[in-house]
């Protein structure tokens, strides 16, 4: 009887940690980034602005780490024609398709000391992942009709 219960409650346990293609898409995710290009699935301009921050333009060029241990971040613009600087955040990350290891996430903008995050996040869906390479993809409505927003990383 007690290595029954003993076994439950290590399965118990086990089940909820994340899943291991989590775990792994974490480890490739962490470290530098760089926002190569960012492209829509219409043909079109459009006026953007990403995570209520800053323009396509700005965005494009843009370094980022990620520290998947404590699930924080933080991102710098660096187009002298913007406002540049660091920009902080927080991200969760929820599991979508266990064969692919891809899911969505919610990233969240904090302080600088990552105390405190906004009232406002930003869900994105991963949807590639590589040890180089990674896309985000954000949906949103423009004039009553779909646009995706495709973000190109390369890893540094």
């Amino acid at each position: 009887m007690k290595k029954l219960i003993l076994l439950c409650v290590a399965i118990t346990i086990l089940s909820c940690g994340a899943s291991k293609t989590v775990r792994v898409s974490k480890k490739v995710i962490k470290g530098d980034w760089v926002l190569n290009s960012i492209t829509y699935n219409q043909s079109g301009t459009f006026n953007a602005t990403l995570l209520n921050d800053a323009s396509k333009a700005c965005f494009e060029g843009s370094t980022w780490q990620f520290v998947p241990n404590n699930n924080t971040g933080v991102y710098s613009i660096n187009d002298a024609t913007c406002a540049t600087g660091e920009r902080y955040f927080v991200f969760t990350i929820q599991e979508v398709d266990a064969e692919t290891g891809l899911y969505d996430f919610l990233l969240k903008p904090t302080d600088e000391k990552h105390k405190s995050e906004t009232n406002q996040g930003f869900r994105l869906k991963l949807s590639a992942l590589s040890d180089t390479d990674m896309q985000w993809q954000q949906s949103v409505n423009v004039g009553g009709s779909p646009l995706t927003i495709n973000m190109n990383f390369s890893k540094n």
